[in-house]
């Protein structure tokens, strides 16, 4: 750890290297939570071991420091938004993408001069600049002569061994009975983490002797059969291949078969995809249980529900079996068809109370989604599939995740290849279509509302008229012309039949009530708003039913009722906060804002206008595509202005920019800020601080330590950053009050 802390010092980008098992996601881990406090803008662990797609690395990265993405590419926004921040990015498990993560990694480097990155791979990413540590394995004993328990507890291997194997046999001790064969095993095993893991996880079914004998009485597993791979790769492969026969029959089938997930998995899927054909849908929990006794799986609590993973090692491992028993194209078919299904029963459910189930189910499946609609991209005749999931997943990714540039990507792959036409490729079309007028390209827009014009014609679908209805009455809408806007609106609401696509006649409701609103038409706004919380109260609906009393601000706020709007506005946001739709939050909080100016309240008018401006920044939306509102942001900031003055609006605007969107959403509703538990910081100073401490304690400014010590000013300063940190102050003379204390 400090080896690598040490690194990051002199480098911006450091890669720790090693096989697959060897700890170095650990090591990153551990590193993180030691120079978490240098780094004010915070630290960022991006997960890549889910990602299969290379174009993606970008925008994997901008979710991860809580950004969105809309019309410019990941990268633009990713370079403005780190340009000035002090953060470390953590990229894990980068070896498949290497290429990708180098050429991003480059570019945030020459553009983000404050920016470090941590990177763990299997090999290095080849940048200049770039300082490379290989990972080493755990320390071993030495086996060539008697070992003592002093050399046996010394040893990270064995102390490693000595916990795994306690934790799955009651009392399990390494001593001087066993630790010969413990330390033989461990250096079989050359040190490895992973390898030690799976090796200690028999214990419960084996004695240490009989797992030693079983590790030598395969040697063929342990040479050099593979002599292009490293002999510590050979290593744990030949652990792995040890381990997996080790397995009864359904726990390989299972292995193998639960390889077909990317990321995590719940026991719902596992049943779904992987049961039959062997493994009796009744055997599958107990086969997942003693997969987890063997340490082949891992699982982690989500709330109320369990959810597995499986190491990356391991998985391909896996993956290779599979296709060995020719079940993988059939595996990969199922595992499409189980999340195609949570899709279509999501949107089947949307008007209930389990809305929010859903967002964060769909949240948690996001890589296995990915991994599906890939799966749909690269097989023939899939592609009628491909159009439902990326068409069904518009509310919940696309618009109400924010997520819509991994949308349109995805979309443009899929529209890109040539098909007959059909309902499924209009609805598709104009998915893109309203993604597009969302971030203000109504060109690119207005031309997929065409083509899916041409489909309508010979379709015939209401469902697809009131859809083409909606995108194009919101380029009219978002343009600022209401007449054409309400005109193509009812058009929609009247071509679907009662009962028919009801989530889309919420859209259209939402759309068209606030082009009346805004007109001021009273009665045609009342009856709208009044149709659409019959639709959604009762059932506990919350993702249009938060739009309805947006909406329904808006009206009050044209009619002068701005206590109303206010009240209507918050009740908004609470309702968004449960599924997290940022874009909603980011419209009723800069509409919150409007109506406390008109009641005067200048300084919070200002800071709420500030959060909002943090989320259009994250969203990476601008909002003066929305002409039919931007109007009230330009009022407000200049009432603000005029009445705060410059220096005062500023202050206020930059309280507001600095909140998360927790922060944002309890000054929203006046509730207590969220308290957040910070780490407490570690408390010893390396060598090298304690150094720089007593300098600091003496007097000696930065210029004066780099002189003294040969280091760079910003060196130094980058020690004394650290220092302030770990002991949790905030000026050099309590570093220098501290340092006679210790004295």
């Amino acid at each position: 750890m400090e080896e690598v802390r040490s690194l990051l010092q002199s480098s911006r980008l450091v890669t720790l290297t090693g096989p697959g098992g060897v700890g170095k996601t650990r090591l990153a881990l551990e590193v993180c939570r030691a120079v978490h406090r240098a780094f004010p803008d915070g630290v960022v662990l991006v997960e890549l071991d889910e990602l299969r797609d290379a174009e993606l690395v970008a925008n994997a990265v901008a979710l991860a420091v809580g950004m969105r993405e809309a019309g410019r590419t990941s990268v633009e926004m990713l370079v403005d938004y780190l340009a000035s921040r002090r953060l470390l990015l953590v990229l894990d498990n980068s070896e498949h993408l290497v290429d990708a993560v180098a050429e991003l990694s480059q570019t945030l480097l020459q553009n983000c001069h404050e920016l470090r990155i941590l990177s763990t791979s299997r090999e290095c990413l080849g940048i200049v600049g770039e300082a490379v540590m290989p990972v080493p394995p755990l320390t071993l004993p030495d086996t060539r002569g008697p070992l003592a328990e002093q050399e046996l507890s010394s040893s990270e291997a064995v102390t490693l061994f000595a916990e795994r194997a306690a934790s799955v046999r009651l009392g399990f001790t390494v001593n001087s009975a066993n630790g010969s064969v413990v330390a033989e095993i461990c250096q079989r095993l050359d040190g490895l983490p992973l390898a030690i893991e799976l090796a200690a996880a028999r214990v419960r079914a084996l004695s240490e002797k009989d797992i030693l004998a079983r590790l030598l009485d395969r040697p063929q597993l342990f040479t050099a059969a593979r002599p292009h791979v490293p002999t510590r790769q050979q290593t744990l492969r030949s652990c792995i291949e040890w381990s997996h026969g080790l397995c009864s029959d359904q726990e390989k089938l299972l292995w193998a078969r639960l390889s077909v997930f990317a990321g995590g998995f719940e026991l719902d899927a596992v049943e779904a995809v992987c049961s039959g054909g062997g493994l009796a849908g009744e055997d599958v929990l107990g086969t997942l249980a003693s997969l987890l006794d063997k340490s082949i799986l891992a699982a982690d609590q989500h709330a109320d529900v369990m959810r597995y993973r499986m190491l990356e090692t391991i998985r391909e491992f896996g993956v290779e079996r599979l296709k060995d028993t020719g079940e993988y194209d059939d595996l990969l078919r199922r595992h499409r068809d189980f999340h195609l299904g949570l899709i279509e029963q999501a949107n089947a459910d949307w008007v209930s109370s389990r809305q929010v189930h859903w967002f964060a189910r769909l949240d948690r499946e996001h890589a296995n989604v990915q991994a599906a609609v890939d799966y749909c991209l690269k097989q023939p005749g899939e592609l009628d599939a491909a159009f439902r999931m990326l068409s069904g997943l518009f509310h919940f990714y696309w618009w109400g995740r924010g997520w819509a540039r991994e949308g349109r990507l995805w979309l443009a792959r899929a529209l890109d290849r040539p098909c007959p036409p059909s309902a499924l490729r209009a609805r598709a079309l104009l998915t893109d279509g309203s993604l597009a007028s969302a971030d203000g390209q109504f060109d690119v827009c207005l031309q997929r509302l065409a083509d899916a014009r041409v489909i309508e014609e010979v379709v015939d679908d209401p469902t697809i008229t009131a859809f083409a209805c909606w995108v194009e009455g919101s380029v009219d809408l978002y343009s600022g012309d209401l007449p054409a806007a309400i005109a193509v609106f009812e058009k929609g609401i009247a071509a679907l039949p009662p009962g028919v696509d009801v989530p889309r006649r919420l859209d259209l409701m939402l759309s068209y009530s606030s082009a009346v609103g805004l007109t001021g038409d009273v009665a045609r706004a009342t009856a709208c708003h009044q149709e659409w919380l019959r639709i959604t109260e009762p059932p506990g609906e919350c993702f249009h039913r938060s739009y309805a009393l947006w909406s329904m601000g808006i009206f009050a706020m044209a009619q002068g009722d701005h206590d109303r709007a206010a009240a209507l506005y918050r009740e908004s946001i609470g309702l968004r906060r449960d599924i997290r739709d940022l874009t909603g939050i980011g419209w009723s909080v800069e509409s919150l804002s409007w109506v406390e100016s008109a009641l005067g309240h200048a300084e919070e008018a200002a800071t709420l206008l500030g959060a909002a401006d943090r989320i259009w920044e994250i969203m990476g939306r601008p909002l003066r595509t929305y002409q039919h509102l931007y109007p009230y942001h330009e009022e407000t900031e200049r009432v603000a202005r005029e009445r705060l003055g410059a220096k005062g609006f500023d202050e206020a605007f930059g309280r507001g920019r600095a909140m998360d969107v927790d922060e944002t959403v309890a000054f929203s509703l006046q509730e207590e800020p969220p308290v957040v538990e910070r780490e407490a910081p570690p408390a010893v100073l390396t060598r090298r601080e304690r150094e720089i401490a007593d300098l600091i304690a003496q007097g000696l400014t930065s210029r004066e330590i780099a002189d003294r010590l040969v280091i760079s000013v910003r060196t130094a300063e980058t020690h004394t950053e650290h220092i302030l940190a770990k002991l949790g102050f905030r000026s050099r003379v309590q570093v220098a009050t501290w340092v006679s204390q210790q004295r």
